[in-house]
């Protein structure tokens, strides 16, 4: 992984136009070939990156010059750099993963056998269908045949919602599976997720972990 700290502006050309001007920002180079630029602050998420396939074109010299990353489609990011603060790289090995706790990865295990409680015809294509950022939990198609990439947490919050959405944006560039619908599926989802969800397009399901298990039976609750 390679670390760069530079007084930079972005510009990004591709099936639209953006632009970030010049700030001191982290530039992100993974192993996997991914770019991105971060500022300090908006936690995790990055102001713009571009995800693999994609080459680097570095042309900086003596401290400024220009970064050109393409991606297969053609799209370009295109940093523009004023001077480097720091310029570091780093071997992080192969890392073991995200270890979910014994509910979560059992509710995700469950849902992955009974993908029909999001509705009638669903189908499971993959468990943890891999993707640059991470594993998306399930891919399913539904009854129309459409994509869908379920996100399954405990409880579901903002980051989890945010954690979809970053999923969504790189699946909906493969040909092959657009469009990509998302579903945020928990035990308990939080009204601040609901919303950011809904604002996504997102649908929320809330998901009874007793009933997936075979251990409750709704029809002989008295409430």
């Amino acid at each position: 992984m390679r670390l760069v700290i530079a007084r930079c502006s972005v510009d990004y050309i591709g099936r639209l136009t953006a632009h970030l001007p010049m700030a001191s920002r982290l530039l992100l180079v993974k192993a996997d070939g991914s770019v991105s630029v971060h500022a300090d602050d908006r936690a995790y998420k990055p102001l713009n990156w571009m995800s693999p396939p994609c080459t680097l074109r570095d042309e900086l010299v003596d401290g400024s010059g220009t970064w050109t990353v393409t991606n297969k489609a053609g799209e370009q990011l295109v940093i523009t750099i004023e001077s480097v603060e720091h310029d570091s790289a780093h071997e992080l090995g192969v890392d073991p993963g995200l270890q979910k706790d014994g509910v979560e990865a059992e509710l995700q295990r469950l849902l992955a056998l009974h993908v029909e409680t999001f509705g009638q015809g669903w189908s499971l294509v993959r468990r943890e269908y891999p993707t640059a950022i991470g594993p998306v939990d399930l891919l399913c198609r539904d009854a129309d045949g459409r994509t869908v990439a379920v996100e399954v947490k405990r409880r579901g919050e903002i980051d989890g919602v945010e954690q979809l959405t970053r999923y969504l944006e790189l699946l909906n560039r493969d040909p092959l599976l657009a469009p990509v619908k998302g579903v945020f599926a928990a035990q308990e989802i939080k009204p601040q997720a609901r919303v950011l969800a809904g604002d996504r397009g997102i649908e929320c399901v809330t998901v009874d972990y007793a009933v997936l298990k075979g251990t409750d039976d709704p029809t002989q609750r008295l409430f």
